[in-house]
């Protein structure tokens, strides 16, 4: 497959996210919550005067959310013409997935079920890729 993806941490899982969907990577530190907004999506940002949608990819999965002190690292992507900073535990590095993704075994819960392609195998072990497109979005009952 030798597509390159950014390998990150979720919720104690490691995750690989495509490198096509990604602007960069950023620290967020300041965010304007945005009233009667899903509870998943934490508010908004500024990076170089452009308003990015901050999610907490932790809330769109069924977990717990992320830790508010502090900054947050975030993975920057376009969605539908629209810019979105999704929270992430830790960014690790960028490596090639090494084989295409093979089905999502059971137990890991609906909420990486719904986001999950596949688990591929990469230079820093086995990883959940995801689709942002739909961590983005959030759990089906959060999007209600």
């Amino acid at each position: 497959m030798n597509e390159l993806v950014l390998i990150c941490e979720i919720g104690d899982r490691q995750v690989a996210m495509s490198t096509d969907h990604i602007r960069s990577v950023i620290d967020v530190e300041h965010v304007t919550a945005i009233p009667g907004a899903p509870a998943h999506v934490l508010g908004l940002t500024a990076l170089r005067s452009q308003a990015l949608t901050i999610i907490d990819t932790r809330l769109a999965l069924g977990l717990e959310p992320a830790d508010k002190g502090g900054e947050k690292r975030a993975v920057v992507t376009d969605i539908d013409g629209h810019a979105y900073a999704l929270l992430i535990d830790r960014a690790d590095d960028v490596c090639a997935s090494l084989s295409e993704p093979k089905p999502l075994p059971g137990g890991f819960g609906a909420g990486w079920q719904d986001v999950a392609i596949g688990v591929v195998e990469t230079e820093r072990g086995p990883s959940l890729l995801v689709d942002i497109k739909k961590l983005a979005a959030g759990l089906p009952a959060l999007a209600a």
